[in-house]
């Protein structure tokens, strides 16, 4: 289920659906060693005497490293931690052996150190930056130190704006030098959003988000949401004036389980699950709802709560197939006698590539994906470790190795040849994720990558949703709201349910058109199709049901945009601007439910 919300045209450009996932990266922040870089005089105080970086450059040289060296680590990383510094002169010395190396040639690949440098086609940074990505700026030009520790100054005021608004030092670093430093802070805060989101997770505080034991939770007072309108009360609560936030900032974190199963998986004994709903949470109709599980601290207890007090269900779809995808689903569906759709997908790399085999080398110990981004890692990036490991005979020293595994961790790279890595295509995100070949064929590969990145996981949805099977053998009316490319209708098609009729929500034109292209190709129901869920109101949901009877199911995953990760600059909980349109799931379902209950 897409939570891409807001692209409704090729020109929007957020991404909504990534957590954070991926192990995160220790790796230095690095760039291109033959870059321009500044002169190596050392740079002095009034007295003519080395200071600062200067007495640095001084004690490295006494350990042997190039003055050159020296001074292009501290233009990179700064000069505030010695430890990072010297980290990054050995990866310098362990990929290039210096700091001047030249560029690859036909002759010899010279090794360079790895960049993130991403094209114009593959990458989606930031809703900002009309381009649709963040354009390095150019290096310093080499003419003198003074330009140089500009250059730093600057850096250093952009770093200490982000690090005030909470991120890791190391994350701003990455952001600056990705999106250059003219780049304002705005972009600078997507940026590391979108980097985290491909696989360098947030190492902030662990508070900020739900906590790692899994326990039970009640005791909280019901809320109920006010149709018409963005004001919500508690049950039994006082003056509108003396409420608590509603964006979860004030709760206790819910309890996240690890590790994250649910309440069962397939070919698994149900696990003991007290699961008691309330009256008010029984249908007609079921409803199921998705977000990302590593949501901000009190936001899946106060959805919890929204929900009839509904304990989430927390699956990471890496027990489903090859690839992580941490999702909190809310539903009251059945849980006894789940089944699989078959044939079951393939849970490991190898399994699902046997063709890649070949070439893993014995060092790269990965078993599985890291959650599917909704970008990916350039052909400058992949020839870059191309040349890199050209350099050994045999295997590559631990530096090498360490950087080369942190990328193709970060990125989900795949081995294709000798010493070539390369990025998943498009349609083996769709193997991955569940759904048909050539499902998102037709649109940009930009395109198909965001929607992909974005979407449900096929297998995990279609697995909870298949105690529908027996329940509606004549087949079910769905209201699929936040519908993406259809996530959750190519589950219950997997499943054999047959769709009498689905009125589907969605923003994105892209998705639409994917969406109804499948829908054509596959099923005789019928399809209707609104292009944002703010136009269904109180009048068509009454329309819609004394025409076709009523829905069987309310299915969608609002947008995570503001829960996501470590999006401190939009990250308002479920009052910002795109999350806040959970709300509006609450509105429809509501109302669903009190007008078939009069019916």
């Amino acid at each position: 289920m897409s939570q891409d919300w807001a692209s409704d045209s090729d020109n929007d450009k957020f991404e909504w659906d990534t957590d954070g996932e991926a192990e995160t990266s220790s790796a230095p922040a690095l760039r291109n060693i033959d870059a321009p870089g500044p002169s190596t005089r050392l740079p002095q105080d009034a007295n003519g005497k080395a200071n600062g970086s200067g007495a640095l450059v001084a004690e490295f040289m006494g350990m042997g490293f190039p003055k050159e060296m020296i001074l292009k680590a501290i233009k990179e990383i700064g000069d505030t931690d010695t430890e990072q510094l010297l980290e990054l002169l050995l990866t310098y010395q362990a990929i290039g052996g210096d700091a001047s190396v030249g560029n690859c040639s036909a002759s010899a690949c010279a090794p360079q150190t790895l960049e993130v440098d991403e094209e114009e086609d593959d990458t989606n940074w930031d809703e900002y930056d009309t381009a649709g990505n963040c354009d390095r700026t150019p290096h310093s030009d080499g003419s003198g130190d003074e330009d140089f520790f500009q250059e730093m100054s600057e850096k250093d005021e952009k770093m200490k704006s982000l690090v005030n608004m909470g991120f890791p030092e190391d994350e701003a670093k990455m952001a600056i030098d990705r999106c250059g430093l003219d780049a304002p802070v705005a972009v600078l805060v997507d940026s590391i959003y979108a980097s985290q989101e491909a696989g360098n997770g947030y190492s902030a505080n662990l508070s900020d988000y739900e906590d790692t034991e899994f326990s039970s939770f009640g005791g909280r007072k019901k809320t109920r949401f006010v149709d018409g309108s963005k004001k919500r009360k508690r049950y039994g609560s006082g003056p509108s004036g003396n409420q608590v936030p509603f964006d979860g900032s004030h709760e206790e974190p819910m309890p996240l389980p690890n590790p994250m199963v649910g309440f069962s998986l397939p070919n698994e004994r149900l696990r003991s699950v007290h699961r008691n709903l309330p009256d008010q949470a029984l249908g007609p109709p079921f409803f199921y709802y998705e977000n990302v599980a590593l949501a901000p601290k009190g936001v899946w207890t106060t959805i919890s709560r929204f929900l009839y007090d509904i304990q989430p269900e927390f699956v990471d779809s890496k027990y489903f197939c090859a690839a992580a995808r941490k999702r909190g689903y809310i539903h009251n569906l059945p849980i006894e006698n789940r089944s699989p759709v078959l044939p079951m997908p393939p849970k490991t790399i190898s399994e699902a590539f046997p063709n890649t085999k070949r070439w893993w080398p014995s060092w790269d110990p990965r078993r599985q994906f890291n959650c599917l981004q909704t970008c990916m890692a350039s052909a400058k990036l992949t020839e870059r470790i191309r040349c890199a490991l050209g350099r050994f005979s045999d295997v590559p020293t631990p530096q090498v190795q360490k950087y080369v595994l942190d990328e193709c961790r970060k990125w989900n790279l795949v081995w294709v040849g000798k010493n070539k890595v390369a990025p998943l295509e498009p349609d083996e995100m769709e193997f991955l994720l569940g759904y048909p070949r050539n499902h998102t064929r037709g649109v940009s590969r930009t395109e198909r990558y965001r929607a992909l990145g974005n979407s449900f996981q096929v297998d995990t949805v279609a697995y909870h949703l298949s105690v529908l099977r027996d329940l509606f053998p004549n087949g079910m009316n769905v209201l699929s709201l936040f519908s993406g490319i259809g996530g959750a209708e190519v589950a219950l098609h997997r499943l054999g349910i047959r769709m009498k009729t689905v009125i589907s929500v969605e923003k994105s034109e892209v998705n639409r058109t994917i969406l109804k292209s499948w829908w054509d190709q596959t099923q005789t129901g019928t399809l209707i199709e609104i292009a944002d869920v703010r136009h269904l109101t109180t009048e068509r949901i009454e329309t819609f049901i004394r025409r076709f009877g009523g829905f069987d199911l309310v299915i969608g995953g609002s947008p995570c945009n503001n829960l996501a990760g470590s999006n401190r600059h939009h990250r308002d909980g479920l009052e910002g601007e795109h999350s806040a349109l959970f709300y509006d799931y609450i509105r429809i379902l509501e109302h669903v439910k009190a007008t078939m209950s009069a019916v």
